[in-house]
């Protein structure tokens, strides 16, 4: 759902957010259709609401927190995200025993040998980049290739319309065009399995609309969210010299640096649930049938948790924090995006050590009102020996 951030500061959520949690942390909202609901802002009931299985995540039981859209239709088949018990469990289980260790080794190595491709070919074109098309994207679409088994021919074609395209019309269109591709790939996986994920589904009792589903989903998880976290992750580490210079000459502290960037940036915000029944929470009762919304980035700059939570520091401990979820949908793909990010970001600064924005940091233009935030173009240069 739609997140927008104040103007001139890229990286914080609105003041206004911090204000209402330090007087109420659980607030009245009305929402854009007349609903009255509910507002989250702290990390400690944050975790409470997404970690409740009382409060439903299925679509059609909410009311959209930014727009007066009507009726919300429930989820495509396969996306996680809108499913409660016991179909998500179903779902789930099938699903997290294909995360193996094994397999995250294999794509680990795949992900170094991505990265050097990408940062060998940024090499060779020379200073100034657009490290959106150049970098950013390119991992996470290919890494999904690895994941769903995408045939070696397929690729450019899959990631020309993995691209994070500008309009609207033009990201509806490569959505189709994917969405097209994956249902066409779950019976050629039936009759030529590989060693991918899907490839493993097509022994469970999953139909092939189910499994086009879940690779829509996997896809939508792995791709847009990943992309800008590289990208809008090499911004904020250009806005903050010391923190970019600390990791290029540190890269042990890939691992911390990655959980902090996830807290300081929180790009998938906010979460929506729906009561099903009369809960009681901070001293107040949220009927049945009232929305809440959760917001993601106010819990991860929470001072009560994370102390002095408007710096970025990459030393900090950040674990606990909510920008995978929390609770039973928290991100399945977690583990995966964790080892993109591990590898990417100190590859990217050991590489291009004078790394710097090639135009003014005002004129990054940024994806505001997009599901998912980020930068829609990050042009870099480095000095050139």
């Amino acid at each position: 759902m739609p997140t927008t951030r104040p103007a001139g500061c890229p990286f914080d959520p609105p003041e206004e957010l911090g204000r209402l949690r330090e007087r109420r942390p659980l607030s009245r909202m009305r929402y854009p259709d007349g609903h009255l609901g509910w507002l989250v802002t702290s990390h400690t009931l944050a975790r409470a609401v997404l970690g409740d299985r009382r409060f439903s995540s299925r679509y059609e039981h909410m009311h959209h927190p930014t727009l007066d859209v009507g009726p919300i239709p429930p989820g495509p088949l396969g996306d996680l995200t809108a499913m409660d018990q016991p179909e998500h469990t179903r779902y789930r289980s099938l699903l997290t025993g294909k995360f193996t260790v094994r397999r995250m080794r294999q794509l680990t190595d795949r992900v170094v040998e991505i990265t050097h491709e990408r940062l060998d070919a940024m090499e060779r074109q020379g200073p100034p980049v657009d490290l959106v098309p150049a970098f950013a994207q390119p991992i996470p679409a290919l890494m999904i290739c690895e994941l769903l088994g995408v045939p070696t021919a397929d690729r450019e074609f899959f990631q020309q319309r993995a691209s994070l395209a500008e309009s609207p019309q033009e990201q509806m269109e490569s959505w189709n065009a994917l969405e097209r591709y994956i249902r066409e790939l779950v019976p050629a996986k039936r009759a030529n399995p590989t060693d991918d994920v899907l490839s493993d589904l097509t022994t469970s009792d999953l139909t092939d609309e189910e499994l086009a589903g879940i690779g829509t989903f996997l896809l939508g998880a792995g791709l847009d969210t990943t992309a800008n976290m590289l990208a809008l992750g090499t911004f904020a580490l250009l806005r903050n010299p010391e923190q970019f210079a600390a990791l290029r000459d540190d890269p042990d502290l890939a691992e911390s640096a990655v959980e902090e960037l996830l807290r300081y940036l929180t790009i998938a915000d906010p979460g929506v649930r729906t009561a099903m029944e009369d809960i009681e929470l901070d001293g107040q009762v949220i009927r049945a049938g009232e929305t809440v919304t959760i917001s993601m980035h106010a819990g991860n700059r929470d001072p009560e948790r994370f102390p002095d939570p408007d710096t970025l520091d990459l030393r900090r401990r950040a674990t606990g924090h909510l920008a995978f979820g929390h609770g039973i949908h928290q991100c399945l793909g977690q583990q995966l995006a964790r080892v993109e990010m591990t590898v990417a970001f100190p590859a990217l600064v050991a590489r291009f050590p004078t790394l710097r924005l090639a135009v003014p940091a005002e004129e990054i233009p940024m994806r505001e009102n997009a599901n998912i935030y980020g930068v829609r173009r990050l042009p870099v240069t480095w000095e050139v020996a």
